[in-house]
């Protein structure tokens, strides 16, 4: 057939699988589907072919010849051996500490020094029904920690070598749509790192299959944008929609805008759009709403703007899009202004990782992160450094928590503004956002001109995509040169290091805010420098001359009306950074909160003059045997006028609160109680009590809500607190403690905020597979068990499997009649508690197969081959080399160019975990349980020696599921 004969017929196929009457029409409604559930993991290699499924080592490799991919990435490639998982999934969370390994990502034994455990692969299958065919079908990452590949059936797709950017493959063209399993198979490379803190490995977000017609809205593709004028605004909604057939289509564009209720408060008129083949159309609409609620910190009121694409007379596609109205202004005199209201800045840092899970945190977890962070008076969050997850903005827009969302990579390269749309794109409708930092402390270029010609290059282009918010970048010196000059809101981070009166003065029409400060170190529940222990003290003290104590930073901000806020570095402590110390020490000190959440003293500083709520705080604790008569620093947090501290009834003194600051006495210790009164105008209004602990005797077990929601996804976050015969908390009890847990949930992840503590966060079944190596073969005259068969019979004089075999041209079977195939596999030296599978991949017709020289399954077809795993009875089995034998009658060709299988499978070695256990660190640790899709009630039980037990019941109730495939 001539080339262009051929090419017509192409189109006209494309167009027939498109819009063809033949086929069922597409539903009304596009899907969105979770593909958490249900993948396979295991550890790949970064340069061992051997290690890594045999990837990337066949004739044709996946990026020469569309569909070769191969190894792991193969559709038909053999995966019961690996882990089962659900995500979102953090491997690097789970492997043990080393010193040799990155002090920035806290000692985790990943990276280039241990590269057994810095690939890794996930596969999973799902099925499509025949009604999807003509749709359009996409796989939706939200982020891969990181250098990733996918594959579908074998199809390579593409490699995001970022581990923040949100990335999508149209995967319409390489599905099954007739029963047959498609397989998603992801290769993810963790071996360098994309920062200098932790980073976690693995898809640590969510994963998603989207469904729509042909013609429907592009992915991210709304933009709503507001206008208030007295009690109106005008929505002005933005739209691309994408043709996803060969054909021109028309279609009309409906906008409507729900309020809070789902009801319909307005709606636009309808757009009609003339869309070429494979086009894609920008439709923009003024929408009026009249007597609009205002998203602010205290309402955080969401509207969502429906997208309707309607084609002859019927609804082909619906796109949600959440949005808030408010303003947002800068002023270089005044700060911020929300709603035309001045609003201090008052925030925190935060990477995003936390204790048990990593950077794999359910959605649930960052809800209550935010909730923590709101609870002492924090308004904003600056994202550091990278692009967050979607879940983390939605959070924010529902529960009011201002944003500067963060580029990773700062630079003026094709690929960096590409990056920098992305986030934008993604995050511009969400009201919480009121900046883009385009970088952070890029020593090499923000003091000078080249800094400010990329700065000021990546402003221009990120107000092409998004005009309505300010840019911003967090610089740490040269301040008044390079990018501090080019951009709409100057950053600074850390007073110390230069003079923010100066800058303002040089620049008065530039606003600007403290994207960093504070940086103090400090131990949650500890009280004094230890450094053989690496204790820092929680008295919050100046750390070094260019960074200041947090008391000291808030005093500069507060008292200048120019600078629009600050954000403290950091709101919770995180993994690396360990400073000022080093190994043991795993996870930074400059959280107000540690790993776990659990707040430190400087909570209460910031919750005293951060909320308008009464507050008094005293530290330190008051168990210090060994220091009787000896003076003991006491201070108090407080927003009260004075504040009157008693000791045992017995008054230390009355002192008048300083603004913005903290007041001290020195205390001869004595065990009792200590006790401090707040006064406003004279009148008592707040007391706080400090009083001695006995020795611990009791667990007590807290959830953060009595009941959860029995969607897989769910979680309850439990505060492990050990108490005294009197049930009063013990500030300085360390004691390890066994969790068990039965009914309808499981344990993800423990911790207790010990910057040193090198114990496992997660205790999961160890599984590793191990590959049959040293295939040997060599014909044989029946299928009847001979000496070949035994664990000692030497086949030095054997040829290499499979590669010798003669093939009758005719009849396309090999010559011999049956084979003896020979092999080996490593097991580890203890098995100890440990089962060893077998999963046999098919090499036969008809097979019979041996271990150590007993025949563990007989005369087998392929089809019961694969029906299960052969499990290994131990007594059979050693440490060290094991044989294995197949003898098999041969599989025969169907066309001479076929490729039979000559991988017998893999063995599976799984121990189990140990109990979950966790050391309490001055008297507390946290347990992470979350739910399953049944329910019942979830039973959680704390032991220790010594210690009366506790139990926990949470009731995990019946709700909806998230719509998942």
């Amino acid at each position: 057939m001539p080339l262009r004969h051929l090419f017509t017929l192409l189109l006209l196929l494309a167009g027939a699988v498109s819009s063809s009457p033949g086929h069922a029409a597409p539903p009304a409604s596009r899907e969105h589907l979770l593909m958490d559930f249900g993948w396979r993991f295991a550890y790949g290699h970064p340069f061992d072919p051997k290690q890594d499924f045999g990837n990337g080592v066949g004739y044709f490799s996946y990026l020469a010849k569309t569909g070769y991919g191969d190894g792991a990435a193969a559709a038909n490639f053999d995966d019961r051996a690996w882990r089962p998982l659900d995500l979102p999934h953090d491997w690097a969370v789970e492997q043990p500490f080393d010193e040799k390994a990155s002090f920035s990502h806290g000692f985790r034994a990943i990276g280039r020094p241990f590269p057994n455990a810095s690939v890794g692969w996930y596969r999973k299958s799902f099925t499509v029904p025949a009604s999807d065919l003509g749709r359009r079908i996409s796989l939706d990452f939200d982020g891969v920690f990181r250098n990733s590949i996918v594959w579908v059936n074998g199809h390579y797709l593409g490699t995001e070598p970022s581990g923040y950017q949100g990335f999508q493959y149209d995967i319409s063209d390489y599905l099954h749509y007739d029963g047959k399993p498609n397989v998603i198979a992801v290769r993810v490379d963790a071996t360098l790192e994309e920062g200098w803190f932790y980073e976690g490995a693995g898809i640590y977000r969510h994963v998603w299959l989207t469904k729509t017609a042909p013609v429907h809205v592009a992915p991210n593709g709304t933009f709503v944008t507001t206008q208030v004028a007295g009690d109106a605004a005008t929505i002005t909604a933005q739209a691309t929609l994408t043709n996803g057939s060969a054909t021109a289509q028309t279609v009309d564009v409906v906008q409507e805008v729900l309020d809070a209720a789902g009801k319909t408060v307005a709606t636009g008129p309808a757009s009609p759009v003339r869309l070429s083949g494979a086009g894609q159309q920008e439709v923009r609409v003024r929408v009026p709403v009249a007597g609009p609620h205002l998203w602010s910190l205290e309402s955080p009121y969401l509207y969502t703007l429906v997208t309707r694409v309607r084609q002859g007379g019927q609804v082909v596609d619906e796109y949600r899009t959440r949005f808030g109205v408010r303003t947002i202004r800068f002023d270089a005199n005044e700060g911020f202004f929300l709603n035309g209201k001045h609003l201090k800045i008052t925030g925190t840092n935060n990477h995003q990782d936390h204790a048990g899970v990593g950077t794999a945190m359910p959605d649930a977890l960052q809800d209550w992160r935010i909730l923590q962070l709101k609870s002492f008076g924090c308004n904003a969050y600056r994202m550091s450094h990278n692009p967050p997850t979607p879940e983390l903005l939605d959070a924010c827009d529902r529960l009011g928590m201002l944003v500067i969302d963060e580029n990773r990579m700062m630079g003026s390269t094709q690929t960096n503004l590409g990056d920098l749309k992305r986030m934008i794109v993604r995050d511009r409708n969400h009201p919480s956002v009121i900046s883009w930092s385009i970088g952070n402390e890029e020593w090499a270029i923000e003091g000078n001109a080249l800094g400010a010609q990329i700065g000021a290059t990546m402003q221009a282009f990120a107000k092409t995509v998004d005009s309505t918010r300010a840019i911003t970048v967090a610089v740490s010196g040269g301040w008044g040169q390079g990018t501090s000059t080019a951009i709409d809101v100057m950053g600074f981070n850390y007073i110390g290091q230069g003079d923010t009166d100066a800058y303002h003065a040089k620049f008065p029409d530039k606003p600007s805010w403290g994207t960093e400060e504070g940086s103090t170190h400090a131990t949650r529940g500890i009280y004094f420098v230890d450094n053989d222990k690496h204790y820092s003290a929680a008295y919050d003290e100046k750390p070094s001359p260019k960074f200041y104590s947090i008391e000291g930073g808030w005093q500069h901000y507060a008292a200048r009306p120019y600078l629009a806020g600050m954000f403290i570095w950091t709101g919770f402590d995180y993994r690396g950074e360990p400073t000022p110390f080093g190994w043991p020490s795993i996870t930074s000190y400059f959280g107000m909160m540690d790993l776990c959440g659990f707040p430190k003293d400087n909570v209460w500083y910031l919750k005293s003059w951060w909320t308008n709520q009464t507050t008094l705080h005293l530290l330190p604790h008051w168990n210090w045997p060994g220091r009787e008569g000896q003076p003991i620093a006491v201070w108090a947090y407080s927003n009260c006028d004075e504040v009157e501290l008693f000791l045992n009834k017995k008054s230390q003194g009355r002192q008048k609160m300083p603004k913005n600051g903290h007041l001290e006495w020195q205390v001869t210790y004595a065990p009792g109680t200590l006790a401090a009164v707040g006064y406003r105008n004279g009148k008592q209004i707040a007391t706080d009590v400090v009083r001695t602990a006995a020795a611990a005797a009791a667990i007590q077990l807290l959830p953060n809500k009595p009941a959860v929601q029995a969607t897989r996804e769910d979680l309850a976050i439990v505060t492990v607190q050990l108490t005294d015969k009197n049930k009063l908390p013990v500030p300085t009890a360390n004691q390890e403690i066994t969790f068990r847990l039965q009914g309808p949930g499981r344990i993800i992840g423990v911790g207790n905020g010990d910057p040193t503590s090198l114990e496992p966060d997660r205790y999961i079944d160890k599984i590793s597979v191990v590959q049959i190596e040293n295939l040997k073969e060599r014909a044989a005259k029946s299928m009847a068990q001979g000496p070949e068969t035994t664990a000692a019979f030497d086949d030095a004089g054997w040829g290499p499997a499979f590669t010798p075999r003669q093939y009758d041209a005719a009849q396309l079977v090999p010559t011999a009649k049956y084979y003896v195939t020979r092999g080996s596999f490593e097991l580890p030296p203890t098995l100890a508690g440990a089962t060893v599978t077998l999963f046999y991949q098919p090499i036969g017709r008809e097979q019979t197969i041996y271990v150590n020289g007993r025949a563990i399954a007989q005369n087998l077809t392929g089809e019961q081959a694969v029906k299960n795993g052969f499990v290994l009875d131990a007594a059979l089995l050693k440490p060290g080399k094991n044989s294995v034998v197949f003898v098999a009658t041969p599989l025969v060709k169907n066309k001479p160019w076929d490729v039979l299988n000559a991988l017998p499978g893999s063995i599976q070695v799984r121990t189990p975990a140990a109990d979950w256990q966790r050391k309490t660190f001055n008297g507390l640790a946290q347990v992470l349980v979350q739910t399953t899709q049944d329910a019942g009630e979830i039973t959680l039980t704390a032991t220790a020696p010594g210690l009366k037990t506790s139990v926990l019941k949470i009731r995990s109730a019946a709700a909806p599921q998230r719509h998942s495939n």
